[in-house]
């Protein structure tokens, strides 16, 4: 692709500076097309956009060699979300947008030290997202010098130093932040987060921090694990699904396999969001005759199109109406709705719960979720009817003030009709990068419980250090204040996943240095503190050669089941490093002398062994983190293997008081105000995360450009507003700071009144780094308050 610079734009339509630092191309918006929204998901169309992609980035002998060993027993993991796989496994296993995160990473382009050469980092400021990321791989260590505007290539040995010589020269420990993105692997993750307490600090951010951090409070306190309970055969055999805030089509497209098994079994499915989404109304399986032709299946029987934040008020509703019934039935003599039994012996506040919901106020109900009661109570009936119902949920569930509460009553529905340990029924938090979940298990966190600090110290004979750490706000919290002088990132764009882009922007700008373990280029090569190295790194499609041999890696998925993941294809640079050997080499570094023994205080590791050795990393996973007992031996088998998960497997549950939780909660929704809307940040199907692949949202029916904001028609109206017209979104907080996005084109939609949507990273400069979820400290990108302005550069 050819870099902005070089397409002979005339600089008079980049706009003014405000916009080049809003990364705004103005063809993004005067290109854009806006069609009918689609109702069928994937088929023919998504084929054969996932091949155009592939073979503009790899040709086709790459193409056919790579895509088929995407997710199989002895290929390699997808890069992509963490949707699990099933036993048995076809020779397609792998979606759309598994396709394009594979084209994206096994690429023939590259980024070359002579590519830095001739554009300078304030010319890539100006470039947008999906400019950046099209140069392709990062091919060699480059280091960014104080004062210099371009990037030059350093050795590995040097680069390694400088950080160790950094991070040697604080006042503390703890004014370090070190990163970690979902895609880094088990073994790159342990060695990670014991470099990092060998060093003295648990400041340890990372992405669930601004995904599922919610989820995981909520589940911990209420069942005991962070975790879903479920198994991807529960699927096909449940009663009911709920999927509540998830936009599977796009963000987990295999998901919809399983929903297509479950819907052929006889499965209902009620989606609860309030955009209508093409993956939730119809499935074209593109591996059956049917889907091919566009005559695959029909998926949700019914779509309560909810207001944003109103989920909590609903889940509460479900649950009064199901105490009604039980107590009606049971009064006439009949049996009841709830399982009483499962209450008794495996449940403490249940008379507390009942209590407090019966006093429901369904005026709030009405307000909060924007439903008819009948809406509300035809689900209810469906709840009553299910012999086993699984609620999933994602983003639009934990990215509220509220979420961390909204997510315990989810857990007070299922525990009342004791769909917790059964099969075919339980929480399905579903998990958006492919090893955010294992990262977790393996200390990727600024709070491990104390019996896992417990275990390393054994493991390694040190004492870690037990102050919590820096979450991900905090980090960018501390960086902004001076606390903080150093930020490493293993891995993703902190830079554009982060809430509130100029307050970032200006935190990473303030540190000493920044230091990016990367595959590919990306804004938070081009924000930089006072230096900055990028360190580039194989990718999960490249072979992993060392000392000992070929090395395999191991993921944990959505589902708590564990494999492995082996590359296969020529790396794209012989400079590149794996991250368990970058991570292994600044450890020998940072934390040993001369002769590699460990400093005092330090843990006893051979780091030099380990970075050519694997297995030794998983010898001692085995011993520190339960459930991994086995590693090795478990890992050759075909699929690899489960965790334990108390409550799923034996109704047991590790909360204080052995018992499943069922928890009283104020019911809480966004209020705001008049004149103003509620803006969710979302993806569109051209992208995953941070990546962007494409212009186009063809589900939605945009295409040619990503600055659009989608609005209700009556909402457009009511502003003096129209359809198609340019506006500024405005950020409407108490802080009173002004939060501006320019330049995005309306477009009348289908979605709740007062309820608006619009894509991320472009619009995280609208969320306020201090608006996150009550306990989990989760950016609330689901409920940004905005109001729309005439576009003040229209002209």
């Amino acid at each position: 692709m050819t870099p902005p610079s070089e397409r002979g734009t005339d600089p008079a339509l980049r706009g003014h500076a405000d916009r080049a630092e809003q990364n705004i191309d103005d063809a993004d918006v005067t290109g854009l097309r806006v069609s009918d929204p689609a109702t069928h998901a994937a088929g023919l169309p998504g084929v054969g956009h996932a091949m155009q992609i592939a073979l503009t980035q790899m040709g086709p002998v790459r193409t056919g060699r790579t895509l088929l060993r995407i997710n199989q027993t002895h290929g390699f993991d997808c890069p992509g979300c963490a949707w699990p796989e099933a036993r048995h496994r076809g020779p397609v296993e792998f979606c759309e947008n598994g396709a394009k995160a594979v084209a994206e990473e096994a690429t023939r382009r590259r980024v070359t030290p002579e590519f830095f050469a001739r554009h300078s980092i304030a010319e890539l400021a100006t470039w947008d997202d999906y400019a950046l990321g099209q140069q392709g791989r990062l091919v060699h260590p480059m280091l960014l010098d104080e004062g210099e505007e371009h990037y030059r290539p350093i050795s590995w040995g040097r680069a390694l130093d400088l950080i160790a010589e950094e991070l040697r020269g604080l006042d503390s420990p703890d004014e370090a932040v070190f990163y970690t993105s979902g895609r880094t692997s088990n073994e790159a993750a342990f060695a990670y987060q014991l470099l990092v307490r060998g060093f003295g600090t648990n400041n340890l951010p990372d992405c669930s921090n601004m995904c599922h951090e919610s989820s995981g409070a909520a589940l911990t306190d209420t069942i005991g694990i962070g975790k879903g309970s479920v198994h991807l055969s529960d699927i096909a055999e449940a009663d009911l699904i709920l999927i509540a805030g998830q936009n599977p089509g796009t963000n987990h497209p295999r998901m919809l396999i399983a929903l297509e098994a479950a819907k052929k079994a006889g499965a209902s499915i009620v989606a609860i969001n309030p955009l209508r989404e093409a993956g939730l109304l119809h499935f074209d399986n593109p591996q059956e005759p049917a889907g091919l032709v566009g005559r695959g299946t029909d998926l949700a029987d019914d779509y309560l199109q909810i207001r944003l934040g109103g989920d909590q008020a609903l889940f509460q509703a479900l649950g009064a109406l199901l105490l009604q019934a039980h107590a009606e039935r049971t009064a006439r003599g009949e049996p009841g709705v709830l399982d009483e039994e499962f209450l008794a012996t495996r449940t403490e506040g249940f008379e507390e719960y009942a209590g407090h919901l019966a006093a429901l106020d369904w005026g709030e109900v009405a307000t909060a979720t924007g439903l008819e009661r009948a809406q509300i109570e035809a689900l209810a009936d469906r709840l009553i009817a299910s012999r086993a119902t699984i609620v999933c949920w994602a983003m639009g569930l934990t990215q509220h003030k509220h979420a961390v509460r909204t997510l315990k009553d989810i857990v007070n529905v299922l525990l009342l009709q004791g769909n917790i340990g059964r099969r075919g029924a339980g929480v399905c938090p579903v998990r958006g990068h492919s090893n955010v979940q294992g990262d977790r298990t393996m200390g990727i966190f600024e709070r491990m419980p104390g019996r896992f600090h417990d275990a390393l110290d054994a493991e390694f004979a040190f004492t870690s250090p037990r102050l919590s750490g820096f979450d991900t706000v905090a980090a960018i919290e501390a960086m902004r204040d001076g606390r903080a002088h150093v930020f490493l990132g293993l891995g993703g764009n902190f830079l554009r996943a982060t809430p509130d882009s100029a307050v970032t922007e200006d935190a990473l700008r303030n540190t000493r240095l920044s230091v990016q373990i990367s595959t590919k280029l990306t804004r938070s090569h081009v924000v930089t503190g006072r230096r900055a190295l990028i360190l580039p790194t194989l990718g999960r499609t490249e072979r992993d050669e060392r000392g000992t041999g070929p090395q395999r890696v191991s993921v944990e998925d959505s589902m708590s089941a564990v494999h492995a993941s082996t590359g296969r294809l020529e790396p794209a640079s012989r400079y590149l490093r794996s991250e368990v050997a970058i991570v292994c080499g600044l450890a020998r570094r940072l934390l040993t002398d001369d002769g590699g023994a460990p400093l005092r205080g330090a843990p006893h590791v051979d780091w030099d062994a380990w970075a050519e050795d694997y297995r030794l990393i998983r010898a001692s996973i085995e011993r520190v983190v339960p459930g991994f007992d086995d590693y090795e031996s478990r890992l050759d088998q075909p699929g690899g293997f489960v965790l334990p998960h108390p409550p799923r497997d034996t109704r047991t549950f590790a909360t204080p008081t052995g018992r499943a939780l069922l928890t009283v909660n104020l019911l809480e929704y966004p209020v705001v105000p008049d004149g103003a809307l509620l803006l969710q940040t979302i993806r569109t199907h051209d992208q995953f995360n941070t990546t962007i692949y494409g212009p186009d949202d063809r589900y939605r029916g945009i295409r040619g450009g990503r600055r659009v904001v989608l609005v209700n028609p009556a909402d457009l109206a009511e502003r003096g507003m129209s359809d198609g017209e340019l506006v500024d979104l405005v950020g409407v907080h108490p802080d009173g700071r002004e939060r501006r996005a320019e330049a995005f084109r309306a477009v009348a939609y289908d979605t709740p009144r007062g309820c608006a949507a619009s894509y991320f990273p472009e619009t995280n400069v609208l969320v306020p780094l201090d608006s996150y979820a009550d306990v989990s400290r989760t950016p609330t990108s689901k409920s940004v308050v905005i109001r729309l302005e005439p576009a003040r550069t229209a002209s």
